[in-house]
């Protein structure tokens, strides 16, 4: 039994999301992970010629890329669970 998302609750959530990301470019957690991902990066990378970086990069936006929509599915599908279940137990106590 599938239950259809409503189009003002994605909005709404793609807006709380959107929230976060911009709250998460000031973290300082984030922001010290974010400096030593570069370092580490360089330290792999840095003796790569421009081609061969060229071509990891494009793997790498297409892996990240991927690795998001999978995400968002199983978030989205994660959302439906719950609501599904909220229905199924606000069901049971009425009355």
């Amino acid at each position: 039994m599938g239950m259809e998302v409503p189009a003002w609750f994605r909005n709404a959530m793609q807006q709380r999301l959107d929230e976060v990301a911009v709250r998460s470019d000031t973290d300082p957690e984030l922001q010290q992970a974010r400096v030593e991902e570069q370092k580490a990066f360089a330290s792999l990378y840095g003796g790569m010629d421009a081609v061969q970086l060229a071509r990891y990069m494009v793997w790498e936006d297409l892996h990240f890329f991927r690795r998001a929509l999978e995400n968002e599915l199983l978030y989205m599908e994660g959302v439906k669970d719950g609501a599904q279940l909220a229905s199924a137990l606000m069901a049971d106590v009425r009355p």
